[in-house]
């Protein structure tokens, strides 16, 4: 069975006096000691990875736990956890919560995680900030070097749109201008994220996965849809499996609805009640999900993207 990368996703919340971040919700699958290590702890602004990108208004990325301001570096270790991700979501000034994705290595691991960034003062493209890449090596040495214009390749294309992108077959898109360095390494599809609360500066995350080792279970893009108070399903990576999946999701429907409902990430362990078109035919337990809203500068959602661990 194939193992993703992401394993462990958190959802940290500023507390009631705005000065710290508290767990909000975790999906942390058998990890048991580390769900209950992480639980009781708090982040100030700036400590550790979720006030990381609390205090950066940008998404961050450990490529290492080891020698890095993690906090939970032994309890990760035990638990199979190398690395991680931090996204923060913004109202203004006003942070609304801080999504972390904790991930592990599998044997022959294949996948990028990337950080992109235009600081319009200093650049008129977008150029790699930050990236963790597996055993991607050939692929890593051609994305530091490369910029992308507005509109450009899949980073180029989120940041003129603000939208988030899907390729599900990396190796038949032509925007993907790394394509010829993906198909020697073996990445198959990839994801592109906007995050608008640092401006000037523009960012987007980039999440590319190979056939036997998926960033995540299964991906979505659900959408607002056009004068009325619901999500419509947009695109996808491994969701060729569309049994089960609604027409369009309102308000307070399950996972999904939930978070068109109230503007929060939102989590559930239980994908058989709240989004059982994620599960596949066959599959056993519940199942795990992530949804997170990007919004626009107002708050107001533009897209929700569903993750299932």
């Amino acid at each position: 069975m194939m193992q993703p990368f992401i394993r462990v996703a958190e959802i940290w919340l500023p507390d009631a006096a705005g000065e710290a971040l508290e767990l909000g919700a975790g999906l942390y699958g058998d990890r048991h000691a580390f769900a209950a290590y992480s639980r009781p702890m708090r982040f100030a602004r700036g400590e550790g990875l979720p006030g990381a990108a609390w205090a950066g208004r940008h998404p961050v990325i450990m490529g290492s736990f080891t020698g890095s301001t993690f906090r939970r570096t032994a309890a990760a270790a035990e638990a199979g956890l190398t690395s991680g991700i931090a996204m923060p979501i913004f109202e203004r000034e006003t942070l609304r919560a801080v999504v972390v994705l904790l991930c592990g290595v599998p044997e022959s691991y294949v996948g990028a995680v990337e950080a992109w960034v235009n600081d319009p003062d200093e650049d008129a493209q977008i150029g790699l900030h930050d990236g963790h890449y597996g055993g991607a090596d050939l692929f890593e040495r051609t994305s530091r070097i490369t910029k992308f214009g507005r509109g450009f390749g899949l980073p180029g294309t989120v940041w003129a749109t603000g939208m988030p992108a899907v390729i599900p077959e990396l190796y038949r898109a032509d925007r993907f201008l790394r394509r010829e360095e993906a198909i020697k390494v073996g990445l198959t599809s990839g994801v592109g994220l906007p995050f608008e609360a640092d401006p000037p500066r523009a960012w987007v995350m980039t999440f590319l996965s190979a056939r036997g080792t998926p960033i995540v279970g299964r991906f979505e893009i659900w959408v607002p849809e056009d004068g009325q108070p619901s999500l419509v399903y947009l695109g996808g990576i491994d969701d060729a499996d569309t049994a089960g999946r609604p027409e369009r999701v309102a308000p307070g429907e399950g996972l999904l609805g939930r978070v068109l409902a109230t503007g929060m990430p939102g989590a559930s362990d239980a994908c058989r009640r709240d989004a059982p078109w994620l599960l596949p035919a066959g599959a056993d337990g519940d199942g795990e999900a992530l949804a997170m809203p990007l919004l626009d500068p107002d708050g107001r959602i533009k897209a929700v993207t569903l993750w299932r661990l």
